[in-house]
Order: structure tokens, then C-alpha cells, then sequence
């Protein structure tokens, strides 16, 4: 899997000056050319493929005709669920349990840091982009920032691809294959309610998502990335002399 780095299971963890280097190389730098791609990518949408938003809005309008009261309530709780108390809390409590459990801050701190990642640039996208909202009735409340990218999707991904990419290290296979299962439903049904829902159109949830995994990326590879000097030292020490 592309996402899970080879050494995510390593015991040893980088020093302040080490991870405070790999953030910024690894996660930072990668980042602000992530955010120059979508904010690009908007530009275009809000620019020369200003048409689109007819075929997108086609697709928000037939979600409309199939709105009812069960599925309003649905849809209601799957979008609750990458709302940013909702990201925040459950992300704070892995984070918790893993330390806990693992003694390894460099690896609990991974859905921390896809979040705040991804959290940055979307907000900054948002605040450049500036596109509307579809024109049907919005189900939920419409949040300060802009359509494009969607905020709640990019959330949802980014944290729950993150402890994917941390449940490949759990040992019992029915245990991993669930989490991994229940982490991969979640965004899924969170971008399916704000589509149904009227809040984003098609291209915004899936440059959200991707904004998401490739964040939830960048954050399991930047710390747990083994460094040149230690795998140069480990050579060294395993030489016969």
C-alpha cells in the first residue's frame, strides 16, 4: 500500500531537531505544493470550466428529487460526523489511546498531524477559490468559508485514512481488517450526505478527498521516515570489522 511507510512499525522515534525537520520537509513543503494544485485547480473550475458547474448542479438536482424525511435524518448524521468538534474529538482521543498503548508519540501524533494539514489548505484554498454553493436548498447550515474544496470530506478523509494507515500495524487480523473496513466506509457516507445534502458540488468533494489522503500521506511518512544517519549507523554497527 503506498500510503503505510515501511518503517511505521519502527520503536524508535526522531529527536526534537529531527522532527521538527521532517515536518517541515515531509509534511509543510509537500503541503504548500499540494495547495498551489488545488488552488489552481479552482481557479480553473471558478474560470475556463465555469461550465461545469451545469453538469454538477444536474447531479445536486436529481439528489434533490430524492430527498425524504428518513433519508434527510440519515444523511444528517453521516455529515455530523466530519464536522470539526466531531474530527477534532475523535482525533484527540486516538491519539491518546495510541500513545497510550504504543508509547510512541511520533506515531500517535500521525492523525494530528493529517488533519491540521489538511485543515490548512483547505482553509487557504476556500479563501482564494471563493466558489458558490450549488443553487438547491442547503439541508445544513453553510459554514463562513467558500464550496470549494469540501472542508467535511477532506476531514473525514484525512483522519480516517490516517488510522487505516496506523491499523495495518495491529497484529489480530479480524481486528485489523475492521478497523480498516469501518475507516474506509466512514468518508464515503460523509461525502454522499453533503452532495445529498446541497452543500458541495461533485468537484469539490473529490478534490476534498484528495486533499484528505494525500494529507493523511504525508503525515504517516514525515516521522516515522527513517533518517540517513540512522539506517548509516545501523550499517555501520552490523559491519564485521
Amino acid at each position: 500500500m503506498l500510503l503505510v511507510p515501511p518503517h511505521l512499525t519502527r520503536r524508535t522515534g526522531p529527536d526534537r531537531r529531527t522532527a521538527i525537520r521532517a515536518l517541515i520537509l515531509r509534511a509543510l513543503v509537500p503541503g504548500i505544493v499540494l495547495w498551489l494544485a488545488i488552488a489552481g485547480f479552482g481557479e480553473l473550475l471558478t474560470g475556463p470550466l465555469k461550465g461545469w458547474n451545469r453538469s454538477e448542479s444536474d447531479l445536486n438536482r436529481s439528489l434533490q428529487d430524492i430527498r425524504d424525511r428518513t433519508w434527510d435524518s440519515i444523511t444528517a448524521l453521516w455529515s455530523e460526523v466530519g464536522n470539526t468538534e466531531i474530527i477534532i474529538g475523535v482525533c484527540a482521543l486516538a491519539v491518546v489511546v495510541v500513545w497510550w498503548r504504543t508509547r510512541r508519540w511520533w506515531f500517535a501524533a500521525i492523525p494530528a498531524i493529517a488533519i491540521t494539514l489538511q485543515a490548512s489548505i483547505f482553509v487557504a484554498a476556500a479563501a482564494v477559490i471563493g466558489r458558490p454553493r450549488p443553487d438547491v436548498p442547503h439541508l445544513d447550515p453553510a459554514p463562513p468559508t467558500s464550496s470549494y474544496p469540501s472542508g467535511h470530506v477532506g476531514a473525514s478523509v484525512a483522519l480516517y485514512a490516517s488510522l487505516a494507515i496506523m491499523a495495518t500495524t495491529i497484529e489480530r487480523t479480524w481486528l485489523r481488517r475492521t478497523v480498516i473496513a469501518v475507516c474506509s466506509v466512514i468518508p464515503f457516507l460523509v461525502a454522499y450526505a453533503r452532495l445529498y445534502r446541497g452543500m458541495h458540488h461533485l468537484s469539490d468533494v473529490v478534490v476534498g478527498a484528495i486533499n484528505g489522503l494525500i494529507c493523511a500521506g504525508l503525515a504517516a511518512h514525515c516521522l516515522v521516515h527513517r533518517s540517513r544517519d540512522t539506517t548509516e549507523a545501523t550499517t555501520t554497527r552490523s559491519t564485521p570489522a
